[in-house]
């Protein structure tokens, strides 16, 4: 019996049920509509589980960073003190538009970041009481500091943080800002992230409360701690959008820190008449204002 032409010679022949076999089988073992559905589903889940958990670490790991940036500050505070016998003040100077953030950059940085000039008043304009201004550049040889390294600090003129307006504040003076970057800041032609102004405040070692009772005796400059020494600052809003804090006075007049009383050691017991006692009452606060950048809220670090 003749066999039947092909027009294939017989490796041809091999070749070719190989290659059909091979495509069966694929078509055979491959994933149908339904299986890959479920697969992509399966892994968009995944994905949403993960970037929450990403997001985490980055936030706790900010954390991190925060704290350890207050513990730098706090030793170049602890420098500045044995230099200068204290601890710069906090105080609001009413007519001089500086809060106690601002104070504090002077300290650890200068006014002009050149380092603290040691005959300072700690007055905006960078004059003494005396009427001479101190903060010539040619007298960098009187200079101390700055007490931290700037590149790091984080440290930033105001109305670059705020450029809608500063007021009754100098947009020109500096704060330290924390390590949360919420805002992208333009300086010099470069673009930076900054975070929200560190606050500070220097206890008062003369006052053993913490009540604030407008139609009494007792006010805010009464306290260990005194909320307006920043209260023009907190009064700007968030740096990112300018909506309020919850610490901001002229929303909630007896508030000091937060309203379940963040700024109170719950370890120690009040002293009669008091709400308690707070936290380091002999020497001074820092508050940053945390991931969400609005003071007086449970992410707040704190130097507490």
């Amino acid at each position: 019996m003749k066999r039947k032409k092909t027009g294939f010679t017989p490796l041809e022949m091999i070749i070719s049920n190989r290659a059909g076999n091979e495509g069966s089988k694929r078509f055979l073992t491959g994933f149908t509509t339904v299986e890959l559905l479920t697969v992509l589903a399966i892994i968009s889940m995944l994905v949403g589980l993960l970037i929450p958990a990403v997001s985490m670490v980055k936030t706790i790991a900010r954390e991190a960073k925060q704290s350890a940036q207050l513990t730098t500050m706090g030793m170049a505070l602890e420098a500045f003190k044995n230099d200068y016998g204290d601890y710069p003040p906090s105080n609001f100077q009413i007519g001089g538009d500086y809060c106690g953030a601002q104070k504090l950059a002077e300290a650890l940085c200068g006014l002009d970041l050149l380092g603290f000039h040691p005959k300072s008043d700690f007055n905006s304009d960078g004059y003494d009481n005396s009427g001479v201004f101190i903060y010539d550049q040619a007298n960098l040889d009187e200079r101390k500091g700055p007490y931290l390294e700037l590149a790091t600090a984080g440290v930033f003129k105001l109305r670059y943080l705020f450029p809608g307006g500063t007021p009754f504040l100098d947009g020109d003076r500096y704060v330290i800002c924390d390590a949360f970057g919420v805002k992208s800041v333009p300086v010099g032609g470069k673009s930076f992230k900054a975070g929200t102004p560190i606050l500070y405040y220097r206890a008062n070692v003369s006052s053993k409360q913490m009540i604030y009772n407008p139609t009494g005796m007792n006010k805010f400059e009464d306290n260990i701690y005194n909320v307006q020494d920043n209260g023009n600052l907190v009064a700007l809003g968030k740096v990112k959008d300018g909506s309020p804090h919850r610490l901001d006075i002229n929303l909630n007049p007896g508030v000091f820190y937060s309203s379940d009383g963040g700024v109170i050691d719950p370890k120690v017991p009040a002293p009669a008449g008091m709400v308690g006692w707070p936290y380091r009452p002999d020497s001074y606060i820092l508050i940053s204002a945390g991931a969400d950048g609005v003071y007086g809220t449970g992410d707040d670090i704190t130097n507490f």
